[in-house]
Parts: structure tokens; sequence; C-alpha cells
């Protein structure tokens, strides 16, 4: 897929994405947000100050426990580095990985290999497949661009409920937005609420091992449990490619060629799923973060989008497997395919609470958060 009209000047980002705006020098204000971030969340001196502090935190509350803190763990770069950087400044976490049914084989080694080597107790918490299988039908009967999000609710609800059960006041996670940049709403944004209304009008199966995210979960872990999410590398010097050299070299860790590609439905999703039904390619997001960092050259970053992001001779493969999986005929993904398109604004959810009365939730994210979560500057900087 091309770049669609005008392109930022220090970027990829294009008028394909959604909110995007141009000043008179054709940057973007999804550059202008990078920026913020850059600025609120310095690396160097500073981010390693900051980062140490942190840690100093994390174990003066995790004294007399067994574990300091969570580390969710997906067999993917960002997680496995995390293990690794946690065991190096003497933490002590217990790593946590969700299985929605559609882990691969790569990934599940790799999960293997790192807390072995480093020693790291690791908890598997298992989904029950019909009722995962039943919400990832629901979500894309719904006709919904980020029909994964039913994992990403999981993997919240776990890591607080397991946080909470151990009594561990931190979750470290492994998000980068320098090298995965920050996606727009429209094609992504999903939360407990919507879940709950998209199953009761599309699915069947009861959900008794599901474990949704909601407003109340939020509440809970961040006010009455005082739960904080952190962000390390938002702080530390981190590379991806570099990240991957290193597990590669040192604990025999395997790539599996792509962002996200360690679970085969998120793969799907992102690589076939958005690009040839909606037109999204989150490439150009990822892309632009890592030529503002120095990762890649702009010339390269273009070069990639005009292959499409999965492999032509892989193509019918993987969506034979994803129907097998999900129970659908090739009549039946055909019909999804050609269905319309739908939005998070086409189903109930918290996103008009928290944009409208954002004097109101801010204070309840920094329950949640140490630092301004990112989500508070992209709602400052991005205009929906």
């Amino acid at each position: 897929m091309s770049l669609i009209g005008q392109i930022c000047t220090r970027g990829l980002w294009d008028e394909s994405i959604p909110g995007i705006v141009f000043d008179k020098d054709g940057v973007s204000n999804y550059a202008k947000l990078f920026d913020r971030l850059v600025e609120a969340y310095p690396r160097g001196e500073k981010g390693q100050n900051e980062w140490t502090s942190i840690v100093k935190k994390i174990k003066e509350k995790g004294l007399k426990k067994r574990y300091d803190c969570i580390i969710g763990v997906s067999g993917g770069t960002d997680s496995s580095f995390l293990l690794y950087l946690a065991s190096q400044t003497g933490l002590r976490p217990l790593a946590v990985n969700l299985d929605n049914g559609w882990n691969s084989d790569i990934s599940v080694r790799n999960i293997r290999k790192m807390t072995e080597a480093l020693n790291i107790d690791l908890e598997t918490y298992v989904i029950n497949y019909e009722e995962i299988k039943d919400l990832l039908r629901s979500y894309m009967i719904a006709g919904l661009p980020w029909v994964d999000l039913p994992t990403d609710l999981a993997i919240k609800a776990v890591l607080y409920k397991i946080a909470s059960r151990e009594k561990v006041k931190f979750i470290l996670r492994g998000n980068d937005f320098r090298s995965e940049g920050t996606q727009p709403t429209e094609w992504t944004y999903g939360d407990g609420k919507q879940l709950i209304a998209i199953h009761r009008s599309y699915g069947n199966t009861k959900l008794n091992t599901y474990p949704n995210y909601t407003l109340l979960n939020l509440l809970y872990h961040g006010f009455i449990k005082s739960i904080k999410s952190i962000y390390p590398f938002y702080f530390i010097e981190y590379k991806k490619k570099q990240a991957q050299e290193f597990l590669q070299k040192t604990y025999n860790w395997e790539y599996y060629g792509g962002h996200h590609h360690e679970n085969i439905f998120t793969k799907f999703v992102i690589s076939y799923w958005i690009y040839e039904k909606f037109g999204i390619d989150k490439r150009k997001i990822s892309l632009s973060a890592q030529i503002l960092s120095g990762e890649i050259s702009r010339e390269d970053g273009i070069l990639l989008l005009n292959e499409p992001p999965y492999r032509l001779d892989k193509k019918e493969s993987m969506i034979d497997y994803v129907n097998k999986k999900l129970d659908f005929s090739k009549t039946d993904f055909e019909k999804l395919m050609k269905a319309a398109n739908k939005s998070y604004k086409d189903y109930p959810s918290y996103h008009l609470l928290f944009t409208r009365f954002i004097k109101i939730t801010r204070p309840l994210l920094k329950l949640v958060f140490i630092h301004k979560p990112q989500s508070i500057y992209k709602m400052e900087v991005i205009k929906e």
C-alpha cells in the first residue's frame, strides 16, 4: 500500500492517518506528538536517573515479598529483553503469559528459554478456547478493525489480577513509543464496556474464564490496590534490533518475523485483516517513529511500505488457518471481508467519558501510572 496524499516531511505519516494535520512546513501533528513524548520521557543521564529511582522504589515496596514486580511476556523482543533488564537490575519479577490458544511455537520456546536462563518464575493464564474463539468471532462479525482487542483486555486484566494476588505494586510493560509510535484511536480503540456490548450482540458462549478489563477494574487496582504501570524503555537506551541480536546470541532466542507476529492471530490482524479490509497500514506509524529515532532512514521506510505486510506465498495458508481455528468457512470469511466496515464509535464504550470529561479522568489515570500517560499527550496534540 503506497503512501497517500500529503506526507509528513519528517516521517511517513500521510493523509490516511486519522486526525492528521500539517503545518506550513509539512510537519504533521504526529511528529510533534513524538517530540512531546521524547521531551517528557528523556533518555540519557536524566532517563537513567529516573529509571534508577524507579528501581529503588520497586525494591523498597517489594521487601519481604516473593516478587517485587510483574512482567507480561509474549516471547517477543520487548518482553524478552525486559526480563533480562529486570534481572540485571536486581528485580525479582514474576513472568506472566496469557495463553489464548494462538501463541506460536517460537513464542512458547522464547518464553521458556528466557525464564529458565534467568531463573524467573513463570505463570501462564489459560483462557478456555471456546470463550476466546467466540469473542474473536464476535469482533470480526461486528466489523471492527482491531479485532484482537479481547486479547489486549485479557492481558491487562490478568496482569492486574496476579499483581493484586501477590500484593505487588508494579507492573513493568515493554511498550516503546520510539520504535512503535502512537496509533490513531480510530484504528485500535476498544474497552471492556464495548466488549460486553459486542459479545451480547454477536456471541454465543458464556464467558467463565475470560478476564475482562473494565473501568471498575481500573479504579479498583489503581486506587484501592495502588498498582502502577511502568514503561522502562521510555527511560533507558533501547534499540529493538540490537536487543534482538543480543537475545539471539546470548539466549538462543528466535525471531518470529514481524511486530507482534509472535501471536498468530495478532499477526493475521496486523498484516492482513486491517490492511486489506480497512486500508490500514500500521507500519506507517511504527516506521515513522523509527525514522525519528534514527533507527532507519526515511528512504528505507518508503521501500518497506512498497511491499505488503504479509508474505504473498503464505497468505492463503494463513487465512485457512484462521478460518479453521474460528470455525469460519471460506464463504463466511469472504462475506466478512466484504461487509460494511464499522468503527468503535458504532458501539457503546467508555471513550466519550475519557475525552469529554478529561479533567475528571486525568486524576484517575494518575492513580495507575507514575508518570503522565502517553494517552493524555495524544489527546492534547491529536484532535479527534
